[in-house]
C-alpha cells in the first residue's frame, strides 16, 4: 500500500488554526481515507461513482471581520473565559479561502457549505473531490461530484464531525462505503495538536442552527 504524505504549503495563523480546522479538517480526512480506500479495496466501485473532470465551484465572497473575530474566540478559549462564536454559511465558506493546501489542492475548489439544518443538525454541502486511481504513479485524479452532509459530535475532547450522508446524482452510494466514512472522526487527528488541542476540548458546545453554526464554551 503507498504512502501518503501530506505537507501544508499555506500559512496558518496559530490563533484562529482551530476554528479553521474545525470547517475544513472533515474534508481533508474524508480525501486521505478516499485515496486509501481507491488504491486498495474500492477502485472499480469508485470509477462508477467519479467523473474525470471536476466542478467550478461559486466564487466565495470576503467576510470582513472574520478573522478578528476567529481570533478572539480562540483567545478567550484558551484564558478558561466564557466565549461563543457563531459562523453563518458564508462565514464558513470564508474560512475555505485561509485553509493550507492539503497536497491535494486548495479547499476552495473542492467544497461548498450550501445549507444547514437545524432539526438534524446537519451540515450540508457541495463537494468535488479529488481522489487518486489505483495507478497513483501516473498522477492522474478523478472526483467525487455531489453532496455530503457532516455532523458534529461532540466528545471528551471537544466536537468531532463524521460525514452523514453522501448524495451523487443519478448514482447510489454503496451502504458499506458509507458506513466505512461513518466510523471516522475527522476532528480527532486535531484534538491531541499542542495548539489546536486545548482549543477544541474548551468547546463545550457545537450547535447547527438555521441561520449559522454556534461554538460555545459553555455546555
Amino acid at each position: 500500500m503507498a504512502r501518503f504524505e501530506k505537507t501544508p504549503t499555506g500559512e496558518f495563523h496559530s490563533g484562529y488554526g482551530c476554528i479553521i480546522m474545525t470547517a475544513v479538517a472533515a474534508v481533508f480526512g474524508f480525501i486521505v481515507w478516499w485515496s486509501w480506500y481507491s488504491l486498495v479495496t474500492m477502485d472499480k466501485e469508485i470509477g462508477l461513482l467519479t467523473q474525470p473532470t471536476p466542478v467550478v465551484m461559486p466564487a466565495i465572497p470576503p467576510q470582513p471581520g472574520l478573522e478578528q473575530k476567529l481570533a478572539d474566540f480562540a483567545k478567550a478559549a484558551n484564558a478558561g473565559q466564557t466565549a461563543a462564536l457563531k459562523l453563518s454559511v458564508a462565514e464558513l465558506n470564508a474560512l475555505l479561502l485561509l485553509a493550507p493546501d492539503g497536497g491535494n489542492g486548495t479547499y476552495k475548489d473542492m467544497l461548498r457549505v450550501k445549507s444547514l439544518d437545524a432539526a438534524k443538525s446537519l451540515i450540508i454541502t457541495d463537494a468535488s473531490l479529488p481522489m487518486n486511481t489505483a495507478k497513483f504513479w501516473e498522477d492522474t485524479k478523478r472526483y467525487l461530484v455531489g453532496e455530503i452532509d457532516f455532523a458534529i459530535e461532540m466528545t471528551a475532547l471537544g466536537p468531532d464531525t463524521k460525514v452523514s450522508a453522501v448524495r451523487i446524482p443519478g448514482k447510489t452510494v454503496p451502504e458499506g462505503m458509507l458506513k466505512g466514512m461513518q466510523m471516522y472522526g475527522y476532528l480527532g487527528p486535531y484534538q491531541a495538536h499542542p495548539t489546536i488541542g486545548p482549543v477544541l476540548k474548551a468547546i463545550k458546545q457545537a450547535k447547527v442552527e438555521s441561520d449559522g453554526l454556534l461554538l460555545s464554551t459553555q455546555p
